[in-house]
């Protein structure tokens, strides 16, 4: 099974996010889109950051209508800080049946040249690069790397930032978010 790994906070997980891992769900090769909660980074100021746990649990009520689409806390077990290098060997270990790609915006391709071991995972596994406004250019050789594929993918400008701004000051931001997910931040007065 080919396995498209997207990583994020998802602080809260919002329609955008959704609408990208469907739409690589349905309109690639991938088999399921895996989104993996990045844990709380130590070193990082964690204030509008939830809990792990509830950031999982919102992605779980995101994603419980979606058959290939399914929450991961793969990253939770694994030492901090991590880098994506270690999470992708971690996973080839512990489930050698299946294959891994990377999904990643525009924006996080142009960085990828600063990323830990970064060869490594060009080499062995494919990225899926959807599209962003404001993605400046992408270094040719990684642009021109036959494991990246850009994916004619909906351009979506949604912030979690500005959700939670939103949030803050009392402002309508439900049509953002999936219903059960806003039901819940709103039900546990999150982001307030």
């Amino acid at each position: 099974m080919k396995i498209g790994l997207y990583f994020g906070t998802f602080n809260p997980i919002h329609v955008g996010h959704m609408i990208i891992a469907n739409h690589l769900a349905e309109y690639s090769d991938l088999d399921q889109i895996w989104m993996v909660v990045t844990p709380h980074n130590p070193h990082k100021e964690k204030r509008t950051l939830l809990d792990d746990y509830q950031r999982l649990h919102l992605v779980h009520l995101a994603t419980e209508a979606y058959p290939k689409i399914k929450p991961s806390d793969i990253e939770f077990k694994l030492p901090q800080p991590n880098y994506t290098v270690n999470t992708l060997v971690h996973l080839l270990e512990k489930f050698p049946q299946h294959e891994f790609a990377l999904i990643m915006g525009e924006d996080n391709l142009n960085s990828l040249h600063k990323w830990k071991n970064y060869e490594y995972i060009l080499e062995h596994h494919a990225i899926y690069v959807y599209p962003r406004v404001a993605a400046g250019e992408a270094l040719p050789e990684l642009l021109e790397h036959p494991h990246v594929h850009k994916i004619n993918a909906p351009i979506v400008e949604i912030s979690s930032t500005a959700i939670r701004e939103g949030i803050a000051q009392q402002k309508n931001v439900r049509p953002l978010l999936p219903d059960a997910v806003w039901d819940y931040v709103d039900a546990n007065l999150l982001y307030r």
